[in-house]
């Protein structure tokens, strides 16, 4: 069992950046692949990073690539997302996502474990 807890969220004009943090309970963190998977009002979920277990290896959405960077510290149970140059359409509930599975958590928008979200809204 897993719990998530995402915290960072927050209102910035674009062009700015913020760090989001996603807090995990649980002994077993380290065996879990992470994401981070984004919603805006009217659309669909859609993936944005995730993280191997070891953090050796990372995919980013296309929409993100060369912005946001994912990583993780399997010793504070925690991954962060850091977001650089915010664009409004950047706007959106981002959540924080666990799975053993890294295709499915990479490639089909579901995941083991999920956190509530935390609102990141960007202003032009």
């Amino acid at each position: 069992q897993v719990q998530l807890a995402e915290s960072g969220g927050g209102s910035v004009q674009a062009g700015g950046s913020l760090r989001l943090t996603c807090a995990a309970s649980g002994r077993t963190f380290d065996t879990y692949a992470m994401g981070w998977f984004r919603q805006a009002p009217g659309k669909e979920r859609e993936f944005v990073a995730a993280i191997r277990w070891s953090g050796g290896s990372t995919y980013d959405g296309d929409s993100v690539k060369g912005r946001f960077t994912i990583s993780r510290d399997n010793v504070k149970n925690t991954v962060y997302l850091q977001m650089n140059t915010l664009k409004p359409e950047d706007t959106a509930i981002y959540y924080c996502a666990a799975d053993r599975n890294w295709v499915r958590l990479t490639t089909t928008g579901t995941a083991a474990y999920w956190g509530q979200g935390t609102q990141v809204t960007v202003s032009s």
